[in-house]
């Protein structure tokens, strides 16, 4: 097959079913693994002979719409005004696009689709939400540019107890065999070049046993397709290993947590062209970079619901962490919500320090993307930046981040301009799903309540 060209507006090459027949031909491939990530960012999926391609991408595959309510323990959320009494079929239509053969498996490749219902694109769909957002942008004239820097933590399984894959303190940035003695993130980096991940480092993180992972940026519908399917193919080739990966904000006994920076940049979808850039600024920041930084900042509290997404996540946000616990902006400063980092012209950008891995990609870009725009369509101005240690500077310290995922869940549904553009199906499910999971965590007695009641109390 001829080699195609990227489309500028989704970073996919234009490839159609035909194409993607051609290739199953020429690769040998026997099975299709179809797929979507649901609201929680799980990686959900069906395996079919090759030879149904055509009704894959067609006709879309029969999925019980119950998925999109299915909570952490299997409990199904009662989402206002949906699914109230039948949980019937939505489709997943396969995207020809995004076909990529699996190298970890024999024979066998990977599409990603969208969800429709009744007929229509489903709006409870964390990627139709994403691709909505783009497309406002991309009716300005402006193309979203992402890269996502996730951290994880790797388990070694030993007939069933836990430890750490790299157990000593102070590995932070090093990459030797003593951090890696199987050579995971060299299997990691092998599969992934092999599916098209411009891969630029990886690196044993903060805390024993966690890692970091980065691959080159692109436009943000391919980078949040990239960051689902890493997270879940990331852990079946740890399973292969003997090995556990999370993306679990802060794991049972680990000193620290993992985030998911998201860094943003918008680019002119008719030149290419950075316009976070401005040459003439003395800091080298456009004023639109300034409008989205300020939409963001407007509303990085209920952003939070989408950015740390399960009750986990807050134990992140704490002074000291390296996770967001004051709302500010800052320059070359990792104390802040928002980062810009010190390279400009086309590496100019934004980073949102605030996310966590465990974060569904597409609604976390999508949400920052929705912020960023009121800034953006309102000529929205931030405050000061930040020049000093927010953790520490009472004099610049304001609102801080919510402390709880019902917090988050509050402060999101009285968000207008967020449940605006997320639409009220998506925002409604989401909070049904997660209500369920504080309601369950809430009846749960903790190790923590054990230890420190049962003896006194």
């Amino acid at each position: 097959m001829k080699a195609t060209i990227a489309d500028v507006k989704t970073g996919y090459p234009k490839l159609t079913r035909e194409d993607v027949e051609e290739l199953i031909k020429e690769n040998g491939i026997e099975m299709l693994r179809v797929e979507f990530v649901d609201l929680h960012g799980i990686n959900r999926s069906k395996l079919l002979p090759a030879e149904m391609l055509e009704e894959a991408v067609e006709g879309g595959l029969a999925f019980a719409s119950a998925i999109m309510s299915l909570g952490f323990e299997n409990g199904v959320a009662e989402v206002k005004g949906l699914f109230e009494y039948n949980y019937d079929d939505m489709l997943i239509k396969a995207d020809p696009s995004t076909f990529v053969i699996l190298p970890y498996l024999e024979k066998t490749a990977l599409l990603l689709g969208d969800l429709y219902y009744h007929k229509k694109p489903m709006q409870q769909s964390p990627r139709w939400f994403l691709k909505n957002m783009i497309a406002k942008y991309q009716e300005l004239g402006l193309n979203p540019i992402a890269a996502s820097e996730l951290e994880f933590f790797i388990f070694n399984k030993n007939d069933g107890e836990l430890t750490p894959y790299a157990k000593e303190a102070n590995n932070c940035y090093t990459s030797n065999s003593r951090i890696d003695p199987l050579g995971y993130l060299a299997q990691l980096t092998r599969n992934f070049k092999a599916m098209d991940y411009k891969i630029l480092y990886m690196n044993h993180e903060f805390y024993p046993g966690q890692y970091e992972y980065n691959w080159n940026h692109g436009q943000a519908l391919k980078v949040a397709d990239q960051a689902c399917v890493f997270k879940g193919i990331s852990k079946d080739i740890a399973d292969q290993n003997n090995l556990l990966t999370t993306f679990m904000a802060k794991p049972k006994g680990a000193d620290g947590g993992s985030g998911c920076h998201y860094h943003i940049s918008l680019n002119s979808l008719e030149t290419g062209e950075n316009l976070f850039y401005d040459k003439d600024d003395a800091e080298g920041m456009s004023a639109l970079l300034r409008h989205f930084v300020a939409g963001v900042l407007k509303h990085a509290r209920p952003l939070v619901a989408f950015l740390a997404p399960t009750i986990n996540c807050y134990k992140r946000y704490k002074p000291d962490s390296f996770a967001p616990y004051y709302i500010g902006w800052g320059y070359d400063n990792r104390t802040t919500y928002i980062r810009i980092p010190e390279e400009r012209d086309k590496a100019t950008r934004a980073e949102i320090r605030a996310g966590s891995a465990a974060s569904n990609p597409y609604l976390a870009l999508g949400g920052i993307l929705a912020a960023g725009l009121d800034g953006i369509l309102n000529k929205l101005e931030p405050p000061a930046i930040v020049k000093t240690d927010l953790y520490h500077d009472s004099k610049v310290q304001s609102e801080i981040v919510p402390r709880s995922l019902f917090r988050s869940l509050r402060e999101l549904e009285k968000d207008e301009w967020l449940c605006e553009y997320a639409g009220e199906d998506l925002i409604n499910n989401f909070i049904a799903l997660k209500e369920l999971e504080v309601e369950s965590f809430t009846s749960f007695v903790t190790d923590w309540e054990w230890k420190n009641y049962s003896y006194h109390i």
